[in-house]
């Protein structure tokens, strides 16, 4: 029975989210109505000092890189640089090539630290242009955008600053450079077989005479020709992210150490910070800001006319994007304290090898909360001790456990419940039953990739 409550908490919070409800309302109700059927006297108190707990903890640790990430996709939006990128990238690869070209575009702006959630509403208006001029089903866009923004470069690639990739790093002591060849390699995998899939989609609808379609919802208007800035001008700052994201690392660890104490005279005791847990984030926040700063620097007043009412769109999506990651965080821990998450820790346990252990463990929790970031918070938090000492017993690197374990969390997190899927559908004005089947088949081919990378590890050593 205990089981079974866990089970129908999540299969509520997958159905509200399927129908278009919020998250950050239903993820609390969903985690109460399982605690009220265990031991309805423990609602309050779980509610305050778990539920609560949990969520602000990490909207503490996470929401500054949220808000960055959401403030620099929004000023290279405004500067105009994501469209000459766009166009750059359209003009070499060829308007024929749509959905190449829309899967390049959204890797590019997501490895450059933009926002999924950004990579969605900057990419959505040029792919619904090309896939209208290619006459390609409008339906085949999401699972292009996201092959394009939610596998390979949101925790594949080594060095990528998305969240997704970060929050390993607390845990493993590692940076987000961690294990480049396994991320490498799985990077690869997912971007052939993704497009060898769309573009096998592409074709069994071209034969079966199916267009883009009429009376779409959401439709973009027609992308204008306007004057662009050079593209090496727009691709500068996302270039600087990474790299900064690499200097910053080395730096934040030669100059404060493994421990940092800081004593001011208002304060009753040092704040003592325990730096390899922060670093990478730290990193990425200097990183994030050194990109703003870049991009106002060639596009101050183009900026500038439009920040007020710019800003205040990307502080609403990062407050939404960290607040529903939070609150679904929230949900996963109150039902990882339940007796009915006792029998889903046990049969995990049971697998015998770490970084199989780690993977299933990682995917099937970003699963149950819909969240990567969260799953695989809620993942590392409850097991990561346990994944260590299989690893070291091993003489597996940690490395490895963070590539493993930041790749797996970006595999079945996105069922239909979660918050990058149900935008993504939203914007581009489609439903889950026209364009979710795409999507479900790139998570397929994201969570496959996991185990390739362990195999490869297994068969090679390498790292």
């Amino acid at each position: 029975m205990s089981f079974l409550i866990a089970v129908a908490a999540l299969a509520f919070l997958m159905y509200v989210a399927y129908r278009g409800f919020s998250v950050i309302l239903f993820a609390p109700v969903a985690a109460m109505g399982a605690v009220l059927l265990t031991d309805p006297a423990a609602v309050p108190p779980v509610f305050t000092g778990l539920f609560m707990d949990k969520m602000v903890g990490f909207v503490k640790l996470y929401f500054p890189v949220f808000l960055l990430g959401a403030v620099f996709g929004k000023v290279i939006e405004l500067s105009g640089f994501s469209r000459s990128i766009v166009s750059a990238v359209i003009g070499l690869v060829g308007r024929q090539r749509a959905m190449l070209s829309i899967v390049l575009v959204c890797a590019i702006l997501t490895y450059g630290g933009v926002s999924l959630f950004v990579v969605v509403f900057a990419a959505y208006p040029f792919a619904a242009e090309m896939f209208r001029q290619g006459d390609i089903p409008k339906r085949l866009i999401p699972g292009t955008i996201a092959l394009g923004a939610f596998t390979f470069t949101m925790d594949s690639l080594p060095g990528t600053p998305q969240i997704q990739n970060i929050i390993p790093t607390t845990f493993f002591k590692t940076d987000t450079w961690a294990a480049p060849i396994l991320g490498t390699i799985g990077a690869g995998f997912i971007l052939l077989v993704g497009l060898t899939y769309l573009e096998w989609r592409r074709r069994q609808a071209a034969w079966a005479g199916e267009g883009y379609g009429e009376g779409h919802a959401n439709e973009p208007e027609p992308v204008v020709g306007e004057r662009l800035v050079h593209p090496a001008v727009a691709l500068l700052p996302l270039v600087a992210v990474g790299v900064l994201n690499k200097v910053f690392t080395s730096l934040i660890a030669i100059h404060y150490g493994v421990t940092n104490q800081v004593s001011l005279p208002g304060l009753d005791h040092p704040l003592v910070t325990q730096v390899p847990a922060v670093a990478a984030i730290w990193a990425v926040i200097g990183a994030l800001l050194a990109g703003i700063l870049i991009v106002l620097l060639f596009a101050f007043r183009t900026v500038a006319a439009r920040f007020a009412e710019g800003s205040k769109s990307a502080v609403g999506g990062a407050l939404l994007a960290a607040l529903n990651t939070a609150s679904e965080y929230g949900f996963g821990a109150v039902i990882a304290a339940l007796p009915g998450f006792l029998v889903i820790r046990e049969a995990l346990r049971a697998i015998p090898d770490p970084l199989v252990n780690e993977a299933i463990s990682v995917t099937a929790l970003a699963g149950i909360t819909g969240s990567a970031s969260g799953g695989m918070s809620i993942a590392l938090a409850a097991m990561a001790s346990q994944f260590i000492a299989g690893a070291e017993a091993a003489g597996i690197p940690g490395e490895v456990l963070h590539r493993v374990a930041s790749m797996a969390s970006g595999g079945m997190d996105t069922l239909p419940h979660n918050g990058a899927v149900i935008t993504l559908l939203a914007v581009t004005g489609l439903t889950h039953r026209q364009s979710y089947g795409d999507i479900f088949v790139i998570t397929c081919t994201k969570t496959a990739a996991v185990f390739l990378v362990i195999a490869v590890y297994y068969l090679t050593g390498l790292v």
